[in-house]
């Protein structure tokens, strides 16, 4: 037969198939042996009480024949009362003095000359023995004693056929209980494996359907309190997950394509412009250049956050035992070297989580420079404030400013991704950095609040959980 065609792969045992199979040949194994010792030790014992009863009676004779003088008459079939005449189980035949059969009494045995020479012996007890003889159909054992003073022979035999019929009777129910019990095992096996793979074959048609029409939203109708029931959650949730991660990827290019329509648009009309640049007067040259190097900034800084997000939020990033006023004290260093802005940084308490730096300092950085972009100069300094809470067992970071504040309104809507308030749209961003910190307070197990700061202005900030912190308040600003 020529090879398969290309693609076809060769077909292959379902688990239900091989489970059957396996418990079959098992159950096959183990009953052949059972059956096999079995068999063999009865008819060992059956054979070995047979032949202690045939060495017994065959003893017996021999010793009554040397104890005293006994003739053939006293084992004719007439004799009555002796205990040797006829005993259970054996056939007796009586040869005379000359070696001739003297009474039957039975199957007509064979007489040899060695039964001859026997029956003509002087001494009482000799005995010949002959094994496996043919009488007829049947297999007989046979030893002949001698009377002694040449009166001639007592032959007795035992019938072996009978006893091998028994035992070849019983090796063929043997063999047909085998069968059936294997059989059975089958049987059992492949409705064990049905059950047992019932649900396996479900999740795997889930499985299939999901592979063949990429839609994750299936419902995968597997449950149980054992292992197959936690695949099925498991792979339920799994599905619940990878929708949600599709749907947040479809949104994002969605949003992204419409806030990149606004930079990209007016690049093109600055570019445009550029074709009369030499018709422009130097005022309107410069702010053309200007407003060039500010949009493609824009636009760097739009593109470099789309990727942080579509990355997974640094998700490769280990995490690690991280000091979050340390990193805040840097940020500030950061922010005050570029804005020129008063920054200044509160810790109370053990702030120290298990978390990723990186994320961590964007993070924080993102509230710096949001609060510096809304809160004017001369407003008052930009206030970092980052605290352990021992009741919570948290981490928070709150940055304070002096700014317009954030209406009731805006307030729920904040941390969207790109969402920005009416009064905002004016000013340079793209709406991505406080739903970055949102990502970040969530990967560490936190959320992230915003809220209007007593006297004007606002707070904003997230909590990270896993620190161990001491007992103090946070600030005299009310929790949002």
């Amino acid at each position: 037969m020529g090879p398969s065609p290309l693609g076809r792969r060769p077909r292959l045992l379902s688990l239900r198939t091989t489970f059957a199979v396996s418990f079959a040949t098992v159950t096959a194994a183990v009953t052949l042996v059972v059956g096999v010792l079995s068999y063999s030790a009865a008819a060992r014992l059956v054979r070995v009480d047979q032949e202690s009863v045939f060495d017994q009676v065959v003893q017996d004779l021999r010793a009554e024949v040397r104890l005293q003088p006994l003739s053939p008459v006293d084992f004719a079939s007439s004799a009555r009362g002796h205990d040797i005449v006829r005993p259970a189980r054996t056939d007796v035949q009586v040869l005379g003095p000359d070696g001739g059969i003297f009474d039957p009494a039975g199957p007509r045995l064979p007489v040899t000359d060695a039964d001859r020479r026997a029956a003509g012996a002087a001494t009482a007890g000799r005995m010949v023995e002959h094994e496996d003889v043919d009488v007829g159909h049947d297999v007989f054992r046979v030893a002949t004693v001698a009377l002694g003073g040449g009166r001639g022979a007592v032959q007795v035999a035992q019938e072996f056929s009978d006893t091998e019929d028994l035992l070849r009777v019983l090796q063929r129910r043997t063999l047909v209980l085998m069968g059936a019990v294997v059989t059975g095992a089958g049987l059992f096996g492949w409705w064990l494996a049905r059950r047992i793979t019932r649900r396996l074959v479900v999740l795997t048609s889930a499985a299939e359907n999901v592979a063949r029409t990429r839609r994750l939203g299936i419902q995968v109708p597997v449950t149980g309190p054992d292992e197959v029931g936690r695949l099925g959650r498991a792979f339920d949730l799994m599905l619940g997950r990878l929708a949600q991660s599709e749907e947040d990827q479809r949104r994002l290019v969605q949003d992204a394509g419409h806030e990149l329509r606004t930079p990209l648009t007016s690049l093109r009309t600055n570019i445009s412009l550029l074709r009369r640049v030499d018709e422009l007067p130097p005022a309107a040259r410069e702010e053309l250049i200007a407003d060039l190097g500010q949009e493609a900034r824009e636009l760097t800084d739009l593109v470099n956050e789309l990727v942080e997000l579509a990355a997974g939020q640094w998700a490769g990033e280990p995490p690690q035992p991280v000091d979050v006023a340390r990193i805040a004290d840097d940020v500030a260093a950061v922010a005050r070297r570029r804005s020129g802005r008063e920054i200044g940084v509160r810790a109370r308490g053990t702030t120290t989580v298990e978390g990723r730096p990186v994320m961590l300092t964007r993070a924080i950085s993102n509230l710096v420079e949001n609060a510096a972009k809304f809160a004017p100069r001369g407003s008052g300094p930009i206030e970092v404030v980052v605290a352990g809470a021992a009741l919570a067992g948290t981490v928070r970071v709150e940055v304070l400013d002096r700014g317009p504040g954030i209406r009731d309104a805006d307030l729920a809507r904040v941390f969207d991704r790109f969402y920005r308030a009416a009064d905002a749209r004016s000013r340079p961003g793209s709406g991505l950095g406080l739903s970055i910190v949102r990502e970040v307070a969530l990967a560490h197990g936190g959320t992230p609040f915003a809220y209007r700061r007593d006297g004007g202005g606002s707070v904003i900030g997230f909590t990270v959980v896993g620190a161990a912190a001491e007992d103090e308040p946070l600030s005299d600003a009310p929790g949002g």
